[in-house]
C-alpha cells in the first residue's frame, strides 16, 4: 500500500470513529476546538469549521492525507506556472491575472505578467473612456447599456460580480445573454436603445455556437438601427481568436486578449470581466482583483493547518469520502450573493466532476459533490426542511456579511440572526420523542464563512478561496481539475441533430432519439 492509500485508509478509519460522535459534544471534549478550527484569512475573510463532523483525530487524518498527496508541492507547481492541466498540456495560471503590477509569473517558463498588465491597461482605458463619455457610439451618443454575451465561465463569473456589486442606480445597465434559447437574447435587448448600447462578445475560441448565435442576433439588431458600419462601432470582443473577432466586425483595438493558460471558469479576472470593469468602474474591478490576490498569497504561504482553502477542502472531502455524503448545499445570507451557488456549481462540478485520475485510471472513490443552494432566508422556506429532517445528511456552507449598507438597518440583524441560528439548529437539533414530526436529529455539519461587508475586495477573496479549495480537492483525488471533456460529447452530437432538424439527412440514432427527431421535424 502506498503512503497515499494508507493516508486514505486512515481518513476513512477516523471518519468511521467520528460517525459515532455528535459534533456538539466535541466542543466539550476539545477545549481548543474553536481556536484550531477558525481561521482569519485574507481581507478579513473568517472561516469557522468547528461545526464540521471531525474530531481532532479526524482533522489530523485529513492533514496527513494532504501531506501524503503533496498539496504543498503541487501548490508550488501551480504558482510556478508548470503544466498542471495535463490532458491539455497547459498551466492554470489565473493567479497571474489578479497579481499586482510588477509580478513575475511565468507559464511554462515564459513570462506572462507583462502581457497581463498591458491588457489591464487596455481594459482600464476602455472602461474609463466609456464611463466618461470619451468613447461613444455611431451617432455620437454615450453608451448607457452593455450586453455581455458569453456562456459558462464567460458568463457566470461576470454575472455573479455584477449582481453582487452593482449600484442600485447604475449609470450603465448591464445585461447578460448566455442560453441559446431565443428568449434570452430577446430579453437582453428588450427596451434598449441600439444607439447607446455596447455589445461585448466573450469566447476564447470565437467558435462557441451558443455565443456566436447570440452575438449574430445582437449584431443584426444593431445593424437594423445603425447600419453595418455603425453596428461594428458598438462591438467589442474578448477572445484568443483575433482573426475570428475581426471577421465578426470587431475592430482590432477592441479585441481584448485571452490566453490558453486561463480556463474559462477561472477567467473572470481577465478581460472576461471587462463588462464589470465598465459597469462598476475600474477602481472597483481593481479592488476585486486585489482581494483575490490577497487570498492567493494566503493560500500560497499559510501552513495547511491554518490555510482556509486547504481546510475547507479537507472538511468537504471528510464528508464526501469519509462519511459518504455526495451532496452539499451553499447558502449565502446576502441577497447580492444569490448567484454564488450557481457559480460554484460550475466551478466545482465541472472542475472535479471526473471519474478517472490524471493518468486515466478509473477512480476508486467519489469525486465532486453535487452542489445546490439559494440565498437565505428564502432557502429556509424551500429546501431547509430537507436539510433539517431529511433522510440524508447534507453538509451546508453558510456565507454571511457582518454588515450591510442597504435597506432598513434592522434587516441586517434579522438576516444574521437567521444565518447563525440555522447553523446552530442544524448541529444541535431538538429532541421530541412524543411528537416524531417535531423531532430534529441535528448533527448536520456546517461551514460558516463570514466577511465584514460584500465589497469588491471581499468578493474577490471569497471566489479565490473556493477556486483554491477546488484545486486542493482535485489533488487529493488525483484528478485534473482544469479540463472539461465532459461538456464536449453532447455539443458535438447537437451539431448533427441540428442539421437533421433543419431538413438534412437523418443519421442512425437509438430508437428514442430517432423518434424525438421525427416528431420535431413534423
Amino acid at each position: 500500500m502506498t503512503d497515499r492509500e494508507a493516508a486514505w485508509a486512515r481518513l476513512r478509519e477516523a471518519a468511521g470513529e467520528d460517525r459515532g460522535r455528535r459534533i456538539a459534544a466535541l466542543f466539550e471534549a476539545e477545549p481548543d476546538r474553536l481556536a484550531r478550527l477558525t481561521v482569519e484569512a485574507a481581507v478579513g475573510v473568517f472561516l469557522d469549521l468547528s461545526k464540521q463532523p471531525w474530531s481532532r483525530a479526524g482533522v489530523d487524518a485529513a492533514l496527513a492525507l494532504a501531506s501524503a498527496a503533496d498539496i504543498e508541492g503541487r501548490r508550488a507547481r501551480l504558482f510556478a506556472g508548470e503544466m498542471v492541466n495535463l490532458t491539455e498540456r497547459r498551466p492554470a495560471l489565473h493567479m497571474a491575472l489578479r497579481a499586482p503590477d510588477g509580478a513575475d509569473y511565468k507559464a511554462l517558463g515564459l513570462a506572462v505578467s507583462g502581457e497581463v498588465e498591458a491588457t489591464r491597461r487596455q481594459m482600464r482605458d476602455f472602461a474609463e473612456g466609456i464611463r466618461a463619455g470619451r468613447i461613444v457610439g455611431a451617432t455620437g451618443r454615450p453608451f448607457r447599456s452593455l450586453v455581455h454575451i458569453g456562456i459558462g465561465g464567460s458568463d457566470l463569473g461576470p454575472k455573479l460580480v455584477w449582481e453582487a456589486l452593482k449600484p442600485l442606480d447604475a449609470p450603465i445597465e448591464l445585461r447578460f445573454a448566455a442560453n441559446v434559447d431565443g428568449a434570452e437574447i430577446a430579453a437582453a435587448l428588450a427596451g434598449l436603445d441600439p444607439a447607446q448600447t455596447l455589445v461585448i462578445v466573450v469566447s476564447k475560441t470565437f467558435t462557441t455556437e451558443e455565443t456566436l448565435a447570440n452575438g449574430r442576433a445582437a449584431r443584426a439588431w444593431l445593424a437594423a438601427a445603425l447600419g453595418e458600419d455603425g453596428a461594428n462601432g458598438h462591438l467589442a470582443a474578448v477572445s484568443a481568436n483575433i482573426e475570428g473577432a475581426n471577421a465578426f466586425g470587431v475592430a482590432a483595438d477592441r479585441v481584448f486578449a485571452f490566453w490558453d493558460w486561463v480556463g474559462g471558469r477561472y477567467s473572470l479576472w481577465s478581460a472576461v470581466g471587462l463588462s464589470c470593469a465598465v459597469g462598476l468602474g475600474w477602481d472597483a474591478f481593481a479592488a476585486l482583483l486585489g482581494g483575490a490576490a490577497a487570498m492567493d498569497e494566503h493560500f500560497r504561504t499559510a501552513p495547511l493547518e491554518r490555510n482556509a482553502p486547504a481546510l475547507l477542502a479537507l472538511a468537504h472531502v471528510f464528508n464526501r469520502n469519509g462519511l459518504g455524503r455526495p451532496i452539499r448545499a451553499v447558502v449565502p445570507y446576502a441577497r447580492r450573493l444569490a448567484l454564488l451557488p450557481a457559480f460554484l456549481q460550475q466551478l466545482e462540478m465541472e472542475s472535479n466532476g471526473k471519474r478517472v485520475t490524471e493518468d486515466g485510471a478509473l477512480l476508486t472513490r467519489g469525486s465532486a459533490a453535487a452542489v445546490f443552494g439559494d440565498a437565505g432566508t428564502t432557502g429556509q422556506h424551500a429546501f431547509f426542511q430537507l436539510l433539517h429532517q431529511g433522510t440524508d445528511v447534507i453538509p451546508v456552507d453558510i456565507i454571511a456579511a457582518a454588515h450591510g449598507d442597504e435597506g432598513p438597518p434592522d434587516h441586517q440583524a434579522r438576516l444574521l440572526a437567521n444565518a447563525v441560528a440555522q447553523s446552530e439548529a442544524l448541529m444541535v437539533g431538538r429532541a421530541n420523542a412524543a411528537e416524531p414530526h417535531r423531532n430534529f436529529p441535528g448533527d448536520r455539519p456546517t461551514s460558516f464563512l463570514l466577511v465584514d461587508r460584500v465589497t469588491p475586495a471581499s468578493l474577490g477573496a471569497v471566489i479565490a478561496l473556493y477556486e483554491h479549495k477546488v484545486f486542493v480537492e482535485g489533488v487529493l483525488w488525483g484528478i485534473d481539475s482544469f479540463d472539461q471533456w465532459g461538456v464536449e460529447l453532447g455539443k458535438t452530437l447537437a451539431r448533427d441533430v441540428l442539421a437533421e432538424l433543419q431538413g438534412g439527412e437523418v443519421k442512425p440514432h437509438d430508437p428514442s432519439t430517432a423518434a424525438l427527431i421525427a416528431r420535431l421535424r413534423g
